[in-house]
């Protein structure tokens, strides 16, 4: 059984919409929330996680398109038309998750690790409770996409390539705000979760 965006106008229709309120700003952003456009002073310490990051989503987002097609038995047939409407609903909030956990970090928002002197520990809005609420709302658009498209096969293909990603993002993260904020830093991460609160 392929997905409903294969077979029905209006749902293409519904999912492009609710992907392009997402690709857009990212596009936007990865020109000018760079530590080279936004944070020159900043010490850049990536270590490559951005460019896998971004590669291994878009594995995922092409693999979750493709076993969609090729393995229509994987079809998740249960309510079909009220998960499309779930993974749509779930699109739309990881990104507003994710722009107002950029927004609340402010000028401290790179999309590669950069790490100041002067650098703080945010801990309002959802940096009260995760320690990376952006990528939170990252995973969430992603569980969208994935849902949206009512395949267990491209489901699991893209969550396990954006988790890999992330995981490996985050370590080389922490690694870098814990030796530039230091006691701060390691005393918020022993009070905050990385992405589901008191959870994980």
């Amino acid at each position: 059984m392929l997905p409903l965006i294969y077979t029905s106008a209006g749902a293409a229709a519904i999912f492009l919409a609710a992907c392009l309120i997402w690709i857009v700003p990212e596009m936007i952003g990865a020109f000018k929330q760079t530590a080279k456009a936004s944070r020159k002073e900043a010490s850049v310490q990536d270590r490559g996680s951005m460019g896998l990051l971004i590669g291994l989503q878009w594995v995922g987002i092409a693999l979750n398109f493709l076993l969609a097609g090729l393995f229509p038995a994987a079809a998740i047939t249960w309510q079909r038309t009220a998960l499309f409407g779930i993974g749509v609903a779930l699109i739309l909030l990881g990104v507003a998750l994710r722009w107002y956990a950029i927004w609340t970090l402010g000028r401290y928002f790179t999309r590669d690790v950069a790490v100041s002197a002067d650098q703080k520990v945010v801990q309002n809005g959802p940096y009260r409770y995760i320690r990376h609420p952006a990528y939170s709302g990252t995973f969430l658009t992603m569980l969208g996409v994935g849902l949206a498209m009512t395949n267990w096969a491209s489901l699991v293909a893209l969550l396990l390539c954006v988790f890999i990603g992330h995981m490996y993002r985050v370590s080389v993260e922490e690694k870098a705000l814990s030796q530039a904020i230091g006691q701060p830093y390691v005393e918020y991460m022993q009070h905050t979760r990385r992405f589901i609160p008191l959870v994980f």
